[in-house]
């Protein structure tokens, strides 16, 4: 297939095109190297060069302090879930969640496992349609952290700010709008991120610790499951995703290319207004989930008046080629991932075929 179609999904998602160009040219065999990325050895120099430009294009994008420490492990943001408490939660086992959707409580049930959690709000009652307000959070002083997931997938709710904890360790779950705006770094404990939103592909996750708080993994942490671990063998205690995080690496270059993190936000939030522009202005037609001031830039789920519509809808749009629109198996409706790739003119050709559809159908 020549033309490539628009792909909406929540992920794995769009890659850029150049990125996908340049690993296509140089799948084969690495200038100079004479073997393929997924061939070279990850304790070879030629990855450790790939490796440490990684680290570095996050570091430029996002100005990480050098007490931090970045890591690239597996096993996705649901490992995460169990290895932030595992790791964090010690000595006090204690720790609070913000909840404002359905990955927010997959990670509250696996931190149950290891200690006592507080709640310190959700909006379960309002169906996930917004995030808690700061008034709202009950923080207990004497938490080992706070964890909030930024920006839920399949609600479509982002915090546009960060919870304010005081000196409390901050812990987010940022795999599905990691990198679409520039954040202040030193207002975490812990950042972690599945890549295959924003950053790669599937199988990598990226893990941005402050360094103090390596001190909290026990060794009698499996070794595996141990931040300290990993951080003192450059996450290279087990051989890594190296494709995935060559993909990371072409893929800051490419963000860098546009001018960093301060333009990639410029465009994401045109991208998201054309589409709630046609939501709001389509008289009730159809009918976004989050509130306007939770909105995601990432992820846009609304509604039609009936299933079948919506079900005409999506088959509609699959044979116009846009791809992905179902909305999740937990929630229906329809969802458009627009993340940092997926092209502008990719939204513009969306609108101009909702509208269309809601003349045909309205």
């Amino acid at each position: 297939m020549e033309n490539r179609i628009y792909n909406f999904s929540a992920g794995p998602a769009v890659l850029p095109e150049e990125v996908l160009l340049e690993a296509q040219k140089d799948l084969f065999a690495l200038p100079g190297v004479g073997m393929s990325i997924l061939e070279i050895s990850h304790r070879s120099k030629t990855y450790d060069a790939i490796h440490q430009e990684a680290k570095e294009g996050l570091k430029k994008l996002l100005d990480i302090p050098d007490d931090y420490a970045i890591l690239f492990l597996q096993g996705g943001a649901s490992l995460q879930f169990s290895m932030v408490p595992l790791n964090l939660m010690p000595p006090k086992n204690k720790a609070d969640y913000i909840i404002h959707g359905s990955w927010g409580k997959k990670a509250l049930k696996e931190a149950k496992r290891v200690g006592t959690i507080n709640i310190a709000a959700t909006t379960e009652a309002d169906k996930f349609k917004r995030v808690p307000t700061q008034d709202e959070l009950k923080l207990d002083p004497d938490t080992s952290y706070v964890h909030f997931t930024s920006n839920e997938t399949i609600e479509g709710v982002q915090w546009h700010k960060e919870p304010e904890v005081g000196n409390i360790p901050l812990v987010c779950d940022a795999s599905s709008d990691m990198l679409h705006k520039k954040i202040d770094v030193k207002k975490y404990g812990l950042i972690y991120a599945g890549a295959q939103k924003n950053m790669g592909p599937s199988g990598v996750v990226l893990v941005i610790i402050r360094k103090d708080l390596l001190e909290r993994s026990q060794d009698s942490l499996h070794t595996m499951l141990n931040y300290k671990i990993h951080a003192e063998n450059d996450s290279l205690y087990n051989t890594p995703n190296t494709f995935g995080i060559y993909i990371i690496k072409l893929v800051t270059k490419w963000l860098l290319g546009l001018g960093g993190l301060d333009e990639m936000y410029k465009i994401n939030k045109k991208k998201a207004q054309l589409l709630y522009d046609c939501i709001d202005q389509s008289g009730g037609f159809y009918k976004g989930h989050a509130e306007k001031d939770s909105r995601s830039l990432m992820n846009v789920t609304f509604n039609l008046a009936t299933e079948e519509l919506e079900k005409k809808l999506i088959d509609e749009a699959t044979k116009a080629g846009f791809s992905g629109l179902k909305g999740h198996r937990s929630v229906g409706g329809l969802r458009a991932s627009i993340y940092n790739a997926f092209p502008l003119k990719g939204v513009e050709a969306l609108v101009d075929f909702m509208r269309d559809f809601q003349k045909r159908n309205g």
